[in-house]
């Protein structure tokens, strides 16, 4: 099964391509603004400590960036999964061209994540995504970073992060936070991989999502396939991005319930269910119809 077909994605991307007054914030790396299949219009520089734009193609921040923004805001048609075209994306890099990939997922310090969640909320974001591993903090940054959360909290910016592939059980600093919504890898089969962490928050609150085989854009005008947590994030933030263009008067714990309300079949699960974003859908339109 491909990766759009596992998590009952094509239906609600029938519905709409995405609006414009929905901003999605993606704190990655750097990315190919002029990339011949990216939606280049709807793409925004938030501005950072790093340039928004690749000036080397062929660093891993720039291939990881690229590739997650084409999952999110690729043209249709690409080979790309190209969820939600028409929002708009806000670059704000957190990777330099210069770093170290780890593994597939870059890291980042708590401080540099705290920073770009309140360049994004300050940018407009309505939803934040963070595909990045979590260097250890000190007290004063994992300080930094929980006040950047609960800064989204109040101004109802979603934030949705990768749980991260070390294949280990239990939470960091930021999987751990209430109102984050942890993201681990499933594989074509509709199983959880065994790198993707694991644990109580995660299963509680997260969503698994396509982290097999994803096809995305690359920084050199070619096709690139990845997995892992960090390809697996950006489809829950995608869906999350159309639901908003169906209901722009929904508020965020609307949409996070429609996306995770059959809490009470998850008991003391570690493992959190498969993203299912028709039922999301669905679940929106009765909430709204409720509430109206």
């Amino acid at each position: 099964m491909e990766p759009l077909e596992l998590v009952k994605l094509r239906g609600l991307m029938e519905r709409t391509r995405g609006r414009s007054d929905v901003a999605i914030g993606l704190i990655d790396g750097p990315i190919v603004m002029n990339h011949v299949d990216l939606a280049a219009s709807s793409v925004r520089e938030v501005p950072g400590v790093t340039n928004g734009t690749c000036v080397r193609p062929d660093s891993a921040a720039c291939a990881h960036g690229t590739f997650v923004a084409g999952i999110l805001s690729a043209k249709r048609g690409s080979v790309a999964p190209a969820i939600c075209p028409e929002c708009t994306l806000l670059v704000r890099p957190i990777f330099t061209e210069m770093s170290q990939a780890n593994g597939d997922m870059p890291s980042a310090t708590p401080e540099e994540l705290g920073q770009a969640i309140l360049d994004c909320i300050d940018a407009g974001a309505c939803v934040v995504n963070i595909s990045a591993a979590l260097a250890q903090p000190s007290l004063k940054d994992g300080r930094l970073l929980d006040e950047a959360l609960g800064h989204a909290a109040k101004r109802g910016v979603i934030v949705v992060v990768a749980a991260g592939n070390q294949g280990t059980l239990g939470s960091t600093v930021i999987t751990c936070h209430p109102w984050v919504l942890p993201v681990v890898a499933y594989d074509l089969q509709g199983r959880p991989m065994d790198h993707s962490n694991l644990g109580k928050s995660i299963g509680q609150r997260g969503l698994g999502a396509p982290g097999d085989k994803v096809t995305s854009l690359s920084a050199r005008d070619q096709a690139l396939t990845l997995g892992g947590t960090s390809a697996a994030a950006p489809f829950v933030t995608g869906t999350i991005g159309l639901l908003w263009s169906e209901f722009p008067q929904a508020s965020a714990a609307d949409v996070k319930l429609a996306l995770t309300r059959n809490r009470s079949q998850r008991r003391t699960t570690v493992v959190p269910p498969l993203l299912n974003a028709w039922v999301a859908y669905q679940n929106m339109k009765s909430q709204q119809h409720v509430e109206g």
